[in-house]
Parts: structure tokens; C-alpha cells; sequence
């Protein structure tokens, strides 16, 4: 059955997907493995800046980092950020680790579907997680006037909301994130985790970043790794006002970051244009890639602002067999919602990825649609197709009294440019 030689059996061990290396190590010879699977940056760092890292792997790899006061600092200084208000770590999901062990005590409200970890980790620790469901009929966008009442009426502590999200990639406008902050200012914590923002187009300065570290309960996530499209060196920060981000960083290890990442860090500076160009493209290929997957017959496509699309699948479909018929014979790997709360498995995730790959991941789900219909699924015009199709939201202008983001990280004019809607 498999061309790839993959046992698809390794798809259903555990909650979490399979890695990428699984995968690979599983593939017979000579197999390319194309992942629509892990959201990652596929035009950043650009092969000059792999070339840059070979040539320094040895020392990197031989050698003690600095201490990560001292690498949190360079990043600092890089972002044009106030050095104590950030605090760095081995990945976002460190991070999450640290603020439910330290900053919640009680209880924490998340919207669901959402990235996993939000509810996970503090569950294990025995919080009172209260979910607050998204709704399939309107796009799974978050109203967060009643996202409030729900944490009114809850009475949750602590408050978390993903911008953009995943897996919808739904993104809000910074002016509302503002108010929901102020909104919940007595609160113990309100969280905003800003992992792929970056990858939004929709506002020139969507990070609410500045905002959080003058107001006192409110903390920002990032997630370098996703941003940078270098998930394995496991970096990310996060922004808050001094009292918690110190709070933070005097619980994390001394040496918590490996030398790869501080080589990294140091060429952020000398690489601005290639990241932004990479948010261009990244841009103009979701464009595309959303265009192609609304031809195939009865699939939604839901907007997105993030690197990533989620569709639901036509109802006679299964997610799980289609992640498996795709692995299998097409070497494609996917992300299926299934073990998602707030989701089941008629729902993908599928990442952003240059037309080529498109084109072949598009081929596959035509492949595997046959079985189900005579004629093609990919004969019909977008407008005319079965499945119901989401606008995109209109985003308001902004207005002229928010922080601006510090104008070295800008083009020409101070300007910070992959902020604007890319064209092409």
C-alpha cells in the first residue's frame, strides 16, 4: 500500500503528532517528506544564514553559552525592548510551565480550540481550567466582550487569549486586546500569547508587546522558534512589567539556553530584511494556498492571519485516514485536530507552504477524494463550491495614541513594513 514505506501506525501512538524525524527515520530511501504538519517559517533563516551556522557549528557546539542574563540582554537590545522586562527561555512552553507554577494559583480561562498547553499544564497541576468554547458557525472567532462576561461569571483568576490563534488563525485587532487588558486589570494575570503573530499582515503593529509591560497583571508570549522557523532550538520570551518578569527569570536556570540559540540571537540584527521579506512571501503564499484549497469540493476554509489554515473536511471524509493516505502515499505529513478540545477529527491544520508543495498536497487530497466521488474534486470554481466559505473580518484603522514599536526594526522611514499587507 505505502510508496513512502511509512508505518502509519506511528501516527496513532500518543496525543501529540508524530515529529518530524519519526517520520523521516521511517520513510524509505531517498523519500522527501514535505511537512504541512509543524507551523515554521519556510523562507527564514535563508541558506546564507544556514552556510553562516555550519561554518560556526563546530565552536557552537564545543563551547559553553553565556549565561542567559547576558543572552537575554543581547535580545533585548536587538528588539529595542527594556532589558527587564523581558525574560527568555528554552521555548514558550517553558514559559507557560513557569507562570502556571508561579502566577496561577486558582483558576485560568482559556477559549478552546487553542493551543494545547494552555489547558494541559495547568490541569496537571491540579487548576481549575474554565474553557470557553468557540463556535464552528462563526468561524471560530472570539468575541471578547463575552469572552469577559464568561470570566465574570466564572470568577477565573487568570485570563489567557492566543493572538493569532492557533489552530484557526483568527487574529484580533491590538485596540481590543488593549481593552480586554484594562478590562480585566484586577485580575491576577492576563496572558496574551502572541506565538505567530508575527505572521500577520492584517495591522503595521499588531503586538499588544508594549502595552503589557506598563499595566501591572498582563504578560506577552513569543515564540522565536516559530517566528525564525528553527522550532529546534527551542527560544521564546516573554514581555511584562519588571516585578514579573523578574519574578520569572530568577526561577529559570542560569545556563537555560544552548549556544545555537545565542548564535542566533546575535544575527538578528544583521538579518532584519531577509525576516521581513520571509513575512512577505509567507504573506502572498497564504493568499495562494488559501485560494487553491477553497477549489476542492465541499471543504471550508476558515481566514487566517497565522502560517497555517484550518479546513474542515467534506463530511464523508476522516481526518485520520487522510493524514494517514497522505503520509503514506504522498509523504506528506498533516496535522489532524481530532485530539484537539473544541474539535474533531473532520478538522486539519495544514501550514503555510510555497505553491509547489501546495500543488502536491492539493493532488493528494484529489487522490484520496476519488474513492469517495466519480468526478473531480478540484473541477469547480472557488465561488461556486460546496463548502462554506468564511470572509475575511475587516480590520479598523488604527488609531494614532498606540506605542509604536522602536523604528530600527522598520525599513526605509522608520517604518516597520511586513506590517502592511503584502501584495502579489
Amino acid at each position: 500500500m505505502a510508496r513512502t514505506g511509512i508505518d502509519t501506525s506511528m501516527l496513532h501512538k500518543g496525543s501529540h503528532s508524530a515529529s518530524y524525524f519519526d517520520v523521516t527515520r521511517a520513510a524509505g530511501e531517498g523519500v522527501e517528506i514535505v511537512d504541512f504538519c509543524i507551523p515554521c517559517n519556510p523562507y527564514f533563516p535563508t541558506p546564507e544564514m544556514f552556510d553562516e551556522l555550519t561554518r560556526d557549528l563546530k565552536s557552537i557546539l564545543k563551547y559553553y553559552p553565556s549565561d542567559s542574563a547576558t543572552i537575554t540582554k543581547k535580545l533585548a537590545s536587538v528588539l529595542g525592548l527594556h532589558p527587564q522586562t523581558v525574560a527568555m527561555a528554552n521555548g514558550s512552553t517553558e514559559l507557560i510551565t513557569w507562570i502556571d507554577h508561579l502566577l496561577i494559583k486558582e483558576s485560568v480561562a482559556i477559549p478552546i480550540p487553542t493551543f494545547g498547553r494552555w489547558t494541559d499544564q495547568p490541569m496537571e497541576t491540579g487548576k481549575r481550567v474554565d474553557m470557553f468554547p468557540l463556535q464552528e458557525r462563526d468561524g471560530f472567532r472570539l468575541d471578547l466582550e463575552e469572552y469577559v462576561e464568561f470570566i465574570r461569571e466564572r470568577k477565573s483568576r487568570v485570563a489567557v487569549v492566543c493572538n493569532v490563534n492557533n489552530p484557526d488563525g483568527h487574529y484580533i485587532p491590538r485596540r481590543d486586546v488593549i481593552r480586554f487588558m484594562d478590562a480585566l486589570s484586577d485580575l491576577d494575570l492576563v496572558v496574551v500569547d502572541e506565538s505567530f503573530i508575527d505572521f500577520s499582515d492584517a495591522e503595521r503593529y499588531p503586538s499588544v508587546g508594549p502595552d503589557a509591560v506598563i499595566r501591572p497583571n498582563a504578560v506577552v508570549l513569543k515564540s522565536l522558534g516559530k517566528n525564525f522557523g528553527l522550532h529546534g532550538i527551542r527560544f521564546g520570551y516573554m514581555l511584562a512589567n519588571p516585578a514579573i518578569s523578574g519574578k520569572i527569570a530568577k526561577m529559570l536556570p542560569k545556563w537555560n539556553l544552548n549556544s545555537l540559540a545565542e548564535k542566533v540571537v546575535h544575527m538578528i540584527q544583521e538579518h532584519e530584511m531577509e525576516y521581513e521579506e520571509s513575512l512577505r512571501l509567507l504573506s502572498r503564499d497564504r493568499r495562494s494556498m488559501g485560494r487553491e484549497l477553497q477549489r476542492i469540493q465541499g471543504m471550508t476554509v476558515f481566514p487566517s492571519q497565522g502560517n497555517f489554515f484550518l479546513v474542515k473536511l467534506p463530511n464523508e471524509w476522516s481526518g485520520v485516514a487522510l493524514r494517514d493516505y497522505l503520509v503514506a502515499n504522498h509523504g506528506i505529513m498533516t496535522r489532524e485536530c481530532g485530539n484537539k478540545l473544541g474539535m474533531t477529527s473532520q478538522f486539519m491544520r495544514l501550514v503555510v507552504r510555497p505553491a509547489a508543495d501546495v500543488d502536491r498536497l492539493v493532488d493528494g487530497m484529489m487522490e484520496y477524494a476519488q474513492r469517495f466521488h466519480s468526478r473531480s474534486a478540484y473541477d469547480s470554481d472557488p465561488l461556486e463550491s460546496a463548502g462554506r466559505r468564511w470572509a475575511e473580518p475587516a480590520y479598523e484603522e488604527q488609531p494614532d495614541n498606540l506605542i509604536p514599536y522602536p523604528s530600527h526594526r522598520g525599513g526605509a522611514g522608520g517604518e516597520y513594513t511586513a506590517r502592511r499587507a503584502a501584495v502579489g
